[in-house]
């Protein structure tokens, strides 16, 4: 009786005020569904609707997804962050046309053992697309549930995360299953917020044991802190005579993997042999103001150099991966944040 209590009191406040206008809740299918939960991990629905409608526009099924180029992926991805969801992404294509006969499997189990999927985005196509009975698990959720039942922690530790899937498999109903997966992400959403959540709003406050204890803002446990470390690097701004830039690929795995970045190293004197290593005739060397990008482990100090060339290098870098980047007709490629602030500043 309180797992159909829980859903439908759920259910019912999505009637009235779950978002249904989402552009990934159009024309549902399977493929739209799994682009979506990929861009919405760790980024919020505001940011993505814009990346979702160009991404879907110009890659509109797998089989588009999986014939593109890798560049053109990262080119759609360029902003978002988070790049390997992106070449998981592209892999998971692939694998879905040439060993699933361009068709998703339509089990938690089987989307589970696709490269970036997870259980939870496992559980949304499988509910949202297949209209399966599969629970979810997303931050919003987490925090629902947490509340719900103040299951102390953070969601990071394995047994914490044990007992919020508990929960959200104990919860799951048998009908409207896709509704009750956008339910419960709307209502994490927009009312179990993580900041001065909207207690009075919410359906379940008459049993959310934090709204009855008066503590809702202590759950889920905060994630541990720590320091981060710093790195520091020089981006090198390599402008020839018709003012193109020098850009070179990244190694497809680290920091923005599969990217096209300006030249970096680590010191000047390593600058400085880089310059000899390609033989620049420089005209004009000009520093510009550090400043900081902070990833998840770690805060990165950019230093960026421009450097105005006199003579055209006939030297190529290093297995060829380099590209001269017109700012006046951007190339369709991948370009990491802090590059493409820099190459936006040049214009």
């Amino acid at each position: 009786m309180a797992k159909i209590s829980f859903s439908r009191r759920v259910l019912s406040w999505f009637d009235q005020y779950g978002r249904k206008e989402l552009p990934w809740q159009q024309d549902i299918n399977p493929y739209r569904v799994w682009v979506s939960e990929i861009m919405l991990q760790q980024t919020q629905v505001k940011t993505v609707i814009p990346y979702f409608l160009s991404f879907t526009e110009k890659l509109p099924d797998v089989h588009a997804l999986a014939s593109a180029s890798e560049d053109t992926v990262l080119h759609l991805w360029t902003g978002l962050g988070y790049y390997s969801r992106a070449r998981n992404l592209h892999k998971t294509a692939k694998l879905i046309c040439s060993d699933h006969n361009g068709l998703f499997p339509d089990t938690v189990d089987a989307l589970s053992d696709l490269p970036g999927i997870g259980r939870s985005t496992a559980g949304a196509i499988a509910s949202i697309a297949f209209q399966k009975p599969a629970a979810i698990l997303d931050g919003n959720v987490k925090r629902v549930l947490a509340r719900y039942h103040t299951i102390a922690g953070w969601p990071g530790q394995s047994q914490t995360l044990k007992k919020l899937w508990q929960a959200a498999e104990t919860h799951q109903p048998d009908t409207r299953v896709a509704d009750y997966a956008q339910a419960m992400m709307d209502l994490g959403a927009t009312v179990c917020t993580r900041s001065k959540p909207a207690c009075k709003e919410c359906p379940l406050k008459k049993n959310c044991e934090a709204y009855q204890q008066g503590n809702p803002q202590d759950y889920p446990g905060k994630k541990p802190k720590k320091t981060l470390p710093s790195r520091s690097t020089h981006m090198l701004i390599i402008q020839n005579t018709r003012g193109e830039i020098l850009l070179e690929k990244r190694p497809p795995s680290g920091i923005w993997g599969g990217l096209w970045c300006l030249p970096m190293t680590e010191t000047l004197v390593d600058a400085e042999a880089l310059y000899q290593d390609l033989n620049l005739q420089i005209a004009q060397k000009e520093d510009w103001p550090a400043w900081r990008h902070t990833f998840s482990h770690y805060h990165l100090e950019i230093s960026p150099i421009r450097l105005s060339l006199s003579k055209d290098p006939t030297n190529t870098m290093e297995g060829g991966r380099q590209l001269w980047y017109n700012i006046h007709k951007p190339e369709v490629v991948g370009l990491s944040a802090p590059v493409k602030k820099i190459l936006n500043a040049l214009t």
